[in-house]
């Protein structure tokens, strides 16, 4: 019962040396892309802007006609 009534331990404050230390070591793992993988993805997302921003359109023109022909008929 003694152990669950204890102060939680203070955690270490982390100096600036170790600090960047460890920044330099988590950057070291990190697994950049290609330059042609850049490249394709680049491609991959604006291929898909493109057909996004024109299936939008298409919605935006058939509501658009929907409400025109509704206000003809009032």
């Amino acid at each position: 019962m003694a152990d669950a009534q204890k102060a939680p331990e203070k955690k270490r404050k982390t100096s600036v040396p170790e600090f960047v230390n460890q920044v330099r070591t988590e950057t070291s793992k990190v697994v950049w892309p290609t330059r042609e993988e850049t490249v394709r993805t680049a491609i991959f997302v604006f291929i898909f802007m493109v057909v996004l921003s024109l299936f939008f359109f298409g919605i935006d023109s058939l509501f658009n006609a929907v409400v025109n022909f509704l206000l003809t008929l009032a």
